[in-house]
């Protein structure tokens, strides 16, 4: 694969602490350099090829409800050339557009999705706690068919979030995709490694916030116990390490979906050495959107094209 060669710098660092780590620990030059050698060669055997570049080179739309059909158009109109779906499932399977895994937050209703059916959900308006509400009254939480024909209709480019349920999210995704071919150049699913191993032809990402495992977005800890809270953040480092290093690459993904605090010049110079486009998340005031089309020349997401918002982590 070419992308080893260009990204060779991350993968050469971290088979070389394999290697120092097995030497300290097993004081044993050969074993040390069979298990580096054995994790090179699996890492090349198991590793999925992601889609080429160009493919791969693709923002999104606080102006209207999230999840809705509603959204789609206003996305289009605000000048958005993509939009993100958020996949989820009710209880009785059905592929529907919900951030949360209950209604709570956004709809008139209560409740955990995974224990509504599609027609109990369906009785819900999604845009009952948005600022905007009056102005999209009989809106109706979509299903995953619809929302995909909208976007299509408006020529936007869509972000698959997998919130959860791998296998359910790639069974409905591959027939999707089966139904609707022009979605392998128009679409992006984030966050589900089986898809990419179900379909190598889909477009996929990996989505990574540094020190989410020990602290919420905000920046405050996750734990109160001193001891769980250096143990996460551990934890944190070591994820870090595995995405930037070879996670991306053994998931064969074109996509890296970053929070946008730690985005840089140098840090989309690295990865597109790699073959790799970053998307940042969530883009919220006009001084750092004219950073990203400006500076960065980077892709990224936002909840509003036309105004300033709240910090979304």
């Amino acid at each position: 694969s070419p992308h080893w060669g260009d990204g060779g710098g991350g993968l050469l660092a971290a088979l070389s602490a394999l290697l120092m780590a097995a030497l300290v620990l097993s004081r044993s030059a050969a074993l040390s350099c069979l298990l580096t050698g054995g994790a090179y060669v699996a890492l090349r055997l198991f590793s999925l090829e992601p889609v080429p570049l160009e493919r791969a080179r693709l923002v999104v739309s606080h102006d209207a409800p999230e999840n809705t059909l509603a959204a789609v158009p206003q996305a289009a109109e605000n000048g958005a050339t993509g939009v993100e779906i958020d996949l989820e499932f009710t209880a009785d399977g059905i592929p529907v557009l919900m951030h949360d895994s209950t209604v709570d937050r956004t709809t008139d209703g209560s409740g955990n999705l995974r224990d509504l059916t599609f027609a109990e959900i369906r009785r819900y308006n999604p845009c009952a706690k948005h600022r905007l509400w009056r102005d999209y009254r009989g809106e109706k939480i979509p299903t995953l068919k619809e929302a995909v024909l909208e976007s299509m209709h408006y020529d936007l480019i869509i972000y698959f979030d997998v919130k959860g349920h791998a296998d359910q999210a790639v069974a409905a995704l591959r027939d999707l995709y089966l139904e609707y071919p022009r979605l392998y150049n128009t679409s992006v699913v984030c966050s589900s490694c089986q898809m990419s191993q179900a379909d190598r032809n889909v477009i996929t990402a990996l989505t990574h916030r540094p020190w989410s495992i020990s602290h919420l977005g905000d920046g405050k800890p996750r734990f109160e116990s001193v001891w769980k809270h250096y143990f996460m953040m551990a934890m944190d480092v070591i994820l870090d390490w595995s995405m930037h290093n070879f996670l991306w690459h053994l998931c064969g993904v074109s996509v890296f979906l970053v929070q946008k605090n730690y985005v840089s010049q140098e840090y989309v110079r690295q990865w597109s050495s790699k073959g790799i486009q970053v998307v940042a998340w969530t883009v919220n005031t006009f001084a750092e959107k004219m950073y990203y089309d400006n500076v960065l020349q980077c892709s990224y997401m936002t909840d509003s094209l036309v105004e300033d918002c709240d910090p979304h982590y």
